[in-house]
């Protein structure tokens, strides 16, 4: 790999450890260290030609072989590669993979479906990044009847929490007169969105899944079960965040 200088946590991803976002984290909780000393800011850099990287006291170098894995996640699994709680977690289910991987993006506790998880830090970056406008379709079960209002309302844009504008094309599949059954698709997917849009038009969240992200789904593949994904796959996801 050409040697150049980068930021410490694009390397970080690049080494297959954790998302940009998950390496600020762990530079924040002082477990990351250039040449034996702590990394105390977000934007140092490290050369990548000379510079000895750890992690918790263990060193860390470039991916050599890139990984891409679809796994359908089941319900009470945290996204996450270790939990404080003790509760299951995706790494519970990918014991046997051979290579260390991250998940690309999160899915809740209470929500299934397809989930990503690869070492190839700078596709996971650009897939979750709202620039590239990564479509996610989600299946949803709400509380109440749900109304074309309620469509347009979220299909316009609703301010979230975090001060975002959330917007997203929203299918009315079917409904009885306390509970509807909607496909919502988004491109930005931004923390608890589904959630959030529609507790805003008046809707709580009974059931959710994820049933396809940038194309893939999960068809055939049995919750708690993942697989390699196919090299057509990866080209697809590959050309849907290249030149923008």
């Amino acid at each position: 790999m050409k040697t150049t200088s980068v930021r410490i946590n694009k390397y970080l991803s690049l080494c297959g450890v954790t998302s940009r976002r998950g390496a600020d984290t762990l530079i924040t909780e002082n477990r990351v260290t250039i040449n034996d000393i702590t990394v105390e800011k977000l934007g140092t850099t490290v050369d990548t030609s000379v510079d000895i990287v750890k992690v918790d006291g263990t060193v860390v170098e470039l991916v050599e072989t890139k990984v891409y894995v679809l796994f359908n996640k089941p319900k009470q699994v945290m996204t996450t590669l270790h939990d404080p709680f003790k509760r299951k977690t995706v790494l519970d289910f990918l014991k046997d993979l051979p290579v260390r991987v991250y998940p690309v993006g999160r899915l809740d506790y209470d929500t299934d479906g397809v989930l990503l998880l690869t070492n190839d830090g700078d596709l996971a970056y650009k897939l979750t990044h709202p620039k590239y406008q990564i479509e996610k379709i989600y299946d949803v079960k709400v509380m109440g009847e749900f109304t074309i209002a309620g469509s347009q309302a979220i299909a316009k844009g609703i301010k979230l929490e975090d001060g975002a504008i959330g917007k997203g094309k929203v299918e009315i599949l079917s409904h009885t007169k306390n509970t509807s059954r909607l496909r919502m698709t988004l491109k930005e997917g931004r923390k608890r969105e589904v959630k959030q849009l529609c507790k805003s038009v008046g809707h709580k969240v009974l059931n959710l899944s994820r049933s396809e992200f940038g194309g893939i789904t999960t068809r055939g593949l049995k919750p708690g079960k993942w697989r390699y994904l196919k090299s057509t796959e990866i080209e697809e996801l590959t050309k849907k965040v290249s030149g923008k």
